[in-house]
């Protein structure tokens, strides 16, 4: 290629071996004229580029296994084998008689040496600005190097050492801003291109290009400043468990691991966080309640975690738990953000306790009769628990589905919720093409419901941890463009902006995000709060339109908790209720557990799936277990050796307060051969057991199978625990009740014998009162030992005691101790509440 060709830019689109085109060789022969004057001075700078360059700073070979710099760009190819990045640019906006200063890195990602490379900036292909949004995008799009990227300045140029492939090396370049040839303010393209041969290729042309865009402000703009609402998240994966331990007559509470620990101390995600937050303006901080929580458990000294390897299901113990180490940490994060939170001018949103994943829940469990109810308390406890842990006023009636993401089933459930406010995503809420300009945010959707609608490419940009100097630069620059631009498309028409950051948003991210926002706040954007932002008049040619369920995003239906996932926090619900029926202190149980059933439920199982299932089974599994504390004992056979007796069953209670509002049903699947008394109501004290005794009745011999099962008692009965069943053998009818028949047989015989011998006597006439008994013994002569003879005690199985016959004809109760201090219980004390 033409050394004119290069400086124009024009060969960039050229296909490796493919000749000039007629259109581009005028154009190549006027960029000759221009340039030939400039080869001379271009030469000598390039030499004294690089003689400075070979003597300060040395070509980088990349290390393996762990690479620091840039790696190969998905866009180089053989014909553009460079890679370059941008990683500052300062300072961040241009002003009139200044200086740009741009750093990063050249990479050889092709297969042969550079070969007398260097690196430059190229001078905007107009002097005047970008105009719309969809401009800059033609420009971040953009591949392989073209004349619309601009001219190569002659000056400066950064000469490069030959890199062989694989191998980096850092550039600097420094330009006077007139040298870039700016008109007016606005956003410019910023380009730095890489310029050589390679090995295998000595042709002299275009290697590689990165791309950045440059604000440019004379200052004196008249454009109204764009409001700019900014959400600032503060969640995390629950970690309380439903357990805790009892020590010295207080609660201690668990953890399920101590990730906490690290978080909040410095240098952790959600310290950064709070400290970044805490130094901008204006700030809008999205919090979930649930992880105050858990920060007020750990300022608890002696609070403790699950160890791993250990069942999480199973009561918290001292043998199955470790003491934390966070107190310290937590109780500074807690002060730090309490002070951030009363800044004048911020404002705290509270989600729903332990955010819910509304999408999941109005996809795959609104038929579920318990998800209303639990997004309902979750609403109520997220606000009481934000108010009460930050001493701040809050707003609860924000809903924020995964990701922003807005379909008519998700504002239906947010609608049923108490949700007035909908944070969504703007990729749900496209506008349509007759509107060439960014609208304002806020957007009725109906039904008494408004939406905040985050514009989708600015949030987009903080959208993954920015830990790199090229990915910060790259989205900073891209903010300011937005931005500004969006501030400029109607200068007369102030308008409001959300941008949404995702929820596990990063301290590298958060650092940029406030940093370009300080950078660009008091020149054309104003922040401001939530409920400022929602105030805001909505524009009539914004789409309004919620999209239908077929609309939602395959990607993020494919992370929703499955209707199995709700089905088992829907039946948690159900249980706790009925357990609820039976406590005498149910406060020690239903926050803790209601608590850990919408935990279930959280949004942040979306990106930890299997920790998510396997939070439900422990729940669920320990709920069982605390259920199963009341209980009837196993039997197996019991034998009922008269034709009336008692039939003696237990329940055993092995928390550590009494139940009552139960009772216990023994039924006989043949009633016909035994039939029992009727049950009463219970009333067990803490740690005893309680034996119940059933008068029953046999009417035949032979095996019966008895079932008990306790029910709970009051309006609506419902099963309580697993039914028991037993044996009773039945040996009444033969060794009571067959011998009084037999008896009576005998001397039915014999007053028949005296009959007829009498009336042999009178000649056979019969006797002239026929009801008179036969014989002149009682009916019972002969028979009366067996008739009062005292039942055998029935047989009972190893947990039972010996038969009381004193206890009269209905169900007696004997509460005794489970053990010789009274605390035998198959498992620790229930969950209690902080």
């Amino acid at each position: 290629m033409s050394e004119p060709a290069r400086h124009s830019g024009l060969g960039a689109h050229r296909q490796p071996g493919r000749a000039a085109g007629p259109a581009e060789r005028p154009a190549e022969r006027a960029a000759d004229g221009r340039n030939r004057g400039h080869r001379a001075r271009r030469f000598a700078a390039a030499c004294a580029a690089a003689l400075t360059l070979f003597t300060a700073a040395p070509a980088v070979a990349l290390p393996t296994g762990g690479d620091i710099r840039p790696a190969a760009d998905a866009t180089t190819t053989a014909e553009y084998p460079v890679a370059l990045t941008i990683e500052t640019v300062a300072p961040q906006v241009a002003a009139p008689n200044g200086t740009v200063s741009i750093s990063g890195h050249v990479t050889n990602a092709g297969k042969s040496a550079l070969k007398g490379a260097h690196a430059a900036i190229r001078r905007p292909a107009s002097s005047k600005p970008l105009q719309r949004r969809s401009e800059l995008q033609l420009v971040a799009t953009r591949n392989a190097p073209g004349s619309a990227d601009g001219v190569e300045l002659d000056s400066p140029q950064y000469a490069l050492p030959e890199l062989n492939p694989g191998q980096s090396q850092p550039y600097t370049l420094s330009v006077a801003v007139s040298d870039l040839g700016l008109s007016d303010s606005g956003v410019y393209e910023l380009a730095v291109d890489a310029w050589g041969a390679t090995a295998d290729n000595p042709r002299d042309r275009a290697l590689g290009i990165a791309r950045s865009f440059l604000p440019y402000s004379q200052g004196g703009t008249e454009a109204q400043p764009t409001k700019i609402t900014t959400l600032w998240p503060l969640v995390h994966a629950p970690v309380l468990a439903a357990q805790t331990v009892s020590d010295n007559d207080q609660t201690v509470p668990v953890l399920r691991d101590d990730s906490l620990a690290a978080e909040f101390a410095p240098g952790g995600r959600l310290y950064e966080l709070v400290d970044t937050g805490s130094k901008l303006s204006n700030l809008t901080w999205v919090v979930d309640p649930d992880l105050l929580d858990a920060a007020f458990a750990m300022t608890n000294k002696q609070y403790r975690v699950q160890k791993p390897g250990t069942d999480p299901g199973k009561p918290a113990r001292d043998d199955n738990t470790v003491p934390g180490t966070g107190s310290t940490s937590a109780t500074a994060w807690l002060d730090k953000l309490r002070a951030a939170v009363a800044k004048q001018g911020s404002q705290v949103v509270a989600l729903p306790y332990a955010d819910p994943d509304l999408a999941s829940i109005a996809h795959n469990g609104a038929d579920l009769t318990g998800m209303g109810t639990a997004l309902n308390k979750a609403a109520t406890a997220g606000r009481l628990t934000v108010e009460g842990r930050l001493s701040v006023d809050t707003r609860s009636d924000v809903a924020w589905p995964y990701q922003g993401y807005l379909d008519q089933q998700i504002a239906g459930i947010a609608r049923q919720a108490g949700d007035g406010l909908v944070l969504v995503n703007g990729a749900s809420m496209p506008e349509p093409d007759s509107v060439n300009y960014t609208p304002t945010a806020v957007r009725p959707i109906g039904n008494g419901q408004n939406a905040l609608v985050a514009d989708d490419a600015v949030s987009s940009l903080f959208q993954k941890d920015l830990t790199s100097p090229k990915d910060q630069t790259e989205a900073t620059q891209r903010f300011l463009a937005e931005t500004y631009t969006i501030t400029h498309e109607q200068p007369q028409n102030q308008r409001g902006l959300l941008v949404m950051p995702p929820r596990e948003l990063s301290a590298a991210t958060a650092k940029v995000l406030a940093g370009a926002l300080q950078t660009a706040t008091d020149k054309w954007l104003t922040p401001v709060k939530l409920d400022t932002l929602a105030q805001s008049a909505p524009d009539p040619k914004a789409n309004t339109a919620v999209p239908s369920p077929a609309d939602y995003p395959t990607q993020a239906r494919a992370t929703e908790l499955s209707a199995a996932d709700l089905s088992t926090t829907d039946e948690i619900q159900q249980k706790l209720d009925i357990l609820m029926r039976v406590l005498t202190l149910p406060q020690r149980v239903r926050g803790p557990f209601s608590a850990a059933m919408v935990r279930s439920l959280s949004t942040e199982w979306r990106a930890q799936g299997p920790a998510g299932s396997a939070y439900r089974d422990s729940v669920k599994k320990y709920l069982d277990d605390l259920t199963g504390a009341v209980k009837v004992p196993d039997k197996k056979v019991v034998t009922l050796a008269g034709n009336t007796g008692l039939l003696q069953v237990s329940v055993k209670n092995d928390l550590t307060q009494t139940v009552t509002n139960l009772k216990l049903v023994l039924s006989s699947n043949q009633q016909n051969r035994v039939w029992v008394g009727k049950a009463e109501d219970l009333v067990i004290p803490a740690s005893q057991s309680v034996t119940l005794r059933f008068p029953a009745e046999a009417r035949n011999n032979g095996p019966v199978t008895m079932t008990a099962q306790l029910y709970t008692t009051g309006p609506n009965p419902q099963k309580y625990g697993e039914a028991k069943t037993f044996r009773v053998e039945v040996t009444s009818v033969t060794n009571g009740v067959l011998y009084v028949f037999a008896g009576a047989g005998v001397l039915l015989l014999l007053a028949a014998l005296r009959f007829v011998r009498q009336r042999k006597r009178r000649g056979g006439q019969p006797h002239e009162d026929g009801d008179q008994p036969v014989g002149d013994g009682p009916a019972t002569d002969g028979t009366g030992d067996a008739a009062e003879a005292e039942p055998e005690a029935p047989e009972e199985g190893p947990e039972e005691g010996p038969a009381d016959d004193s206890a009269g004809d209905g169900p007696a109760q004997t509460p005794r101790a489970s053990s010789p201090d009274g605390r035998d219980r198959t498992a620790s004390d229930e969950k209690v509440g902080p």
